[in-house]
């Protein structure tokens, strides 16, 4: 990817496509406000485009020769550097029409204007450090936030909340290879100007650091695709009815014959501002029938892959021996231990006197429920909410993207060969190795250290227009 867009200007639809009260049309670069010149008429008559003031709203026509009279818009006019891109940006809100929106675009097109690429105003403000590489993704997030958690989380790393903790990690860094450098620079001279001890020390402080991150992985990644919950249990115990009832929607086929469901069915619920994608899962039994078995082994890699499982038995029949049974079963999945399971036990109204075994399932922190009358279904949510509570999405930094976790743990490593560097007493040039090693990692997060691949994989998933 080429960097010709400092010269050129773009233009892009950025509300979205089809029919609409509004649309906005928005030009970034050089010649974007002569475009607007061209073919702005403003109600105001000793007004242009040109004189506009930076920030200032105008209402008026979009006119052309060959087709007279387009629509009345409001233009808006944004100076650099004081514009999302850094450039000089005009935005066009006119009437949402199809036709409209196309012959503006087209019109524009004409004067030379050209079409925006997915993501290229964002990547324009990127490269004209109006955000870095890290908030630049935040935004495409922000865009896609379906949940309040997922919005907070999104508007935390847009205001700098991963990138503050980089760049203070990087300079600290940068500070120490500076030593290590001039160390080298003498090195005839057997010298040492870097505190061996100090940096030692620094390292840990990172490592720590970098790895509170790392930790914070499973929670942003899951608040923002979705807390994975699985529904298990085995057959009949009423897994699809209660899928139903927390969605209200006749979601899953419920039938009284026992495995029915022979694959994961899925669907997202947004509760309290955190948005939980549900698997209702195949009952866990052993079987004969080939079918069912591949339902059986999608419901373990459903439970492996969930961060809580709502283990559904019934009450009416389940003893505490096979309740037991049934867990040390879902303990052999691998994963087993960074997962919560909630016990819920099912089918209350169909309960003609207490089990003998009811006392030490009291005992024990059980929800008790009737999926098929939606009764007490609020202390499951209760539950799922205490259970994301404790994992403390707060407004410290949360890790949500895979590319930055790569770069952490790549981090780390040379993190750690530098600690054994000095462990071996290695010289300085080969723990510099490492130190640099470090030191691009934590700025490939950021953008301190990009390729064009890098750049065209990370705005080629935006939206046209941002």
């Amino acid at each position: 990817m080429t960097h010709k867009i400092f010269t050129s200007t773009i233009a892009a639809l950025s509300t979205a496509s089809g029919h609409g009260a509004i649309a906005i049309i928005r030009m970034s670069g050089p010649r974007c406000i002569d475009a607007a010149n061209t073919l702005f008429v403003p109600a105001n008559k000793g007004l242009t485009c040109n004189t506009m003031t930076s920030h200032q709203a105008t209402f008026g026509q979009i006119s052309h020769p060959t087709i007279g009279l387009l629509d009345e818009v409001v233009v808006t006019l944004f100076r650099a550097p004081r514009s999302y891109t850094g450039e000089d940006m005009v935005e066009i809100s006119c009437h949402g029409s199809t036709y409209i929106v196309s012959r503006l675009l087209e019109l524009l097109y004409n004067l030379g204007i050209e079409p925006a690429k997915p993501g290229e105003f964002t990547l324009r403000a990127f490269l004209n450090h109006k955000l870095d590489l890290s908030q630049a993704e935040a935004v495409a997030d922000l865009i896609a936030s379906e949940s309040e958690a997922s919005h907070k989380l999104a508007i935390n790393q847009l205001r700098g909340g991963i990138s503050n903790k980089i760049v203070s990690m990087r300079e600290q860094l940068v500070q120490f290879a500076s030593l290590l450098e001039l160390e080298l620079d003498f090195s005839e001279e057997d010298v040492e100007f870097a505190d061996r001890q100090g940096f030692n020390n620094l390292l840990r402080s990172i490592d720590i650091e970098i790895e509170t991150l790392v930790q914070s992985f499973q929670l942003g990644n899951a608040v923002k695709r979705g807390i994975p919950v699985a529904i298990a249990g085995k057959p009949n115990v009423g897994k699809s009815t209660l899928l139903n009832a927390l969605l209200n929607d006749e979601r899953s086929i419920v039938s009284e014959i026992p495995g029915t469901t022979r694959d994961t069915i899925e669907d997202t619920l947004v509760i309290r501002g955190y948005n939980f994608r549900f698997v209702d899962t195949a009952g866990i039994r052993h079987t004969n029938d080939t079918i069912e078995a591949i339902g059986i082994e999608r419901a373990m890699k459903a439970v492996e892959q969930s961060m809580v499982v709502i283990y559904l038995f019934d009450l009416t029949t389940t003893t505490a021996e096979e309740l037991e049974a049934e867990m040390d079963v879902l303990k052999t999945i691998p994963g087993h231990e960074k997962r919560t399971y909630l016990l819920v036990a099912n089918k209350a109204d169909m309960l003609t006197e207490a089990p003998p075994h009811l006392r030490s399932w009291l005992e024990r922190d059980i929800v008790f429920i009737s999926a098929k009358r939606h009764e007490n279904l609020n202390l499951i949510t209760d539950k799922l909410i205490e259970v994301i509570d404790q994992l403390n999405l707060s407004d410290n930094a949360t890790l949500s993207s895979v590319r930055h976790l790569e770069a952490l743990n790549k981090t780390r490593s040379a993190i750690k060969s530098m600690e054994d560097g000095f462990r071996d007493n290695l010289t300085a040039d080969l723990i510099a190795v490492d130190v640099r090693q470090a030191l691009h990692y934590l700025g490939e997060i950021t953008g301190t250290i990009t390729t064009d691949e890098l750049l065209g994989n990370i705005f080629s998933k935006f939206c046209i227009g941002k």
